[in-house]
């Protein structure tokens, strides 16, 4: 039996590359994402302190300074949230983009796959065709040698 050599293998090889580069892209966005709500998330914890400071002050000794300096920084850290927040919503953009792009490739690397498959099962059939044919022409070979006996 002949070898199997899938003339497009080198096309299957990169397209595997591909998907694993896409995936590498995927785990890096989910990890970006993963970072910046964690910074929201400890940017909201601040503002709550500083809110809790503000309620404090108001308590206790009226120190206009301290209101002051509590109050911008209130609103800073609003700033910031809001900063964030864009940050966020640009790494779920990133992520979106790098799921679409893992999608295409595991795609592209099935339909490589699919007529690597294909191409096989036609080798198959050549190989089942040619046999057929050593067999017929050796039992037509056998059978007229003993004829001419």
């Amino acid at each position: 039996m002949a070898r199997f050599n899938y003339r497009m293998q080198s096309i299957l090889d990169i397209k595997k590359k591909l998907e694993n580069q896409a995936k590498q892209e995927l785990a890096n966005a989910q990890a970006a994402l993963y970072e910046e709500n964690r910074k929201l998330d400890s940017l909201k914890e601040r503002k709550e302190g500083y809110e809790r400071k503000a309620e404090q002050l108001l308590c206790d000794t009226l120190s206009v300074r301290e209101i002051m300096e509590n109050k911008n920084a209130i609103l800073k850290m609003d700033e910031y949230i809001v900063s964030q927040k864009k940050r966020v919503l640009m790494a779920k953009e990133n992520l979106i983009v790098a799921q679409n792009r893992m999608k295409e490739a595991m795609q592209e690397r099935k339909i490589q796959e699919k007529l690597k498959e294909n191409a096989f099962e036609v080798f198959l059939e050549d190989e089942k065709k040619t046999e057929s044919k050593e067999v017929d022409e050796l039992t037509s070979y056998t059978y007229g040698k003993e004829h001419r006996l």
